[in-house]
């Protein structure tokens, strides 16, 4: 079946945004008392906000009737901090017009709130170019389950196998893959090396690496 879709992850990998969310994150659980490492932090890195204070406050032995409270504070922080400080990663603009090129149908599948996705569409000058998104934030599950991808591919009329994905996380991927698409994984410098995403049919340093050939190799591969 021919590829003629392309699906986005977005923080991590369209904005620099996971050391905004990492800050909105401290900021509130300090409030709970709680200090996370960068290891703990990262570990965690492509679940939904309520799973990821779930598992923390579960973790940590917090009352979970302070979990919602908890869940809106990182929004609202996450959305200020990233419409501040967050910027586009090398390569989007590129890579976005190479699809838009080659009539690819361009969607993006979140874990984050449709809120931020549209203050980071509005900040990276992307909103036009977009034809669907899909949040986990209304969904029966978040990644690493498949659902948000293969939302956002129904909402775009596309078969998964049509589909390439691109990721800059393991749960992401793991997502990605379990919903039969291709994908592409550009993870963080300090989690390059991890072994899990030798299930990726690609990985890339930045965006900027992805070009004609490459896209051409990948329908072929």
């Amino acid at each position: 079946m021919n590829l003629n879709t392309v699906i986005f992850d977005m923080d991590g990998l369209l904005i620099d945004s996971e050391p905004c969310w990492e800050e909105a994150g401290k900021i509130t659980l300090e409030k709970y008392n709680l200090s996370l490492s960068s290891d703990e932090y990262a570990s965690t890195i492509g679940l939904r906000t309520k799973e990821w204070i779930e598992w923390w406050f579960r973790k940590y032995k917090v009352d979970s009737v302070h979990a919602p409270k908890a869940e809106m504070d990182i929004f609202e922080n996450a959305i200020r901090i990233i419409d501040e400080k967050g910027e586009a990663l090398p390569g989007v603009h590129e890579v976005i017009e190479l699809f838009r090129r080659n009539d690819f149908k361009i969607g993006i599948a979140t874990s984050s709130p449709l809120a931020l996705v549209d203050v980071v569409a509005r900040k990276l000058g992307i909103s036009d170019l977009i034809q669907a998104v899909s949040s986990a934030e209304n969904l029966n599950y978040g990644k690493p389950h498949p659902e948000v991808y293969l939302d956002c591919a129904r909402a775009l009329g596309s078969s998964p196998l049509q589909c390439i994905c691109f990721e800059d996380s393991v749960n992401g991927m793991i997502a990605a893959k379990a919903a039969r698409m291709k994908c592409v994984v550009v993870p963080a410098p300090m989690h390059r090396n991890h072994k899990e995403y030798m299930l990726a049919d690609l990985q890339l340093k930045t965006l900027v690496e992805f070009d004609e050939k490459t896209l051409e190799e990948l329908i072929n591969k």
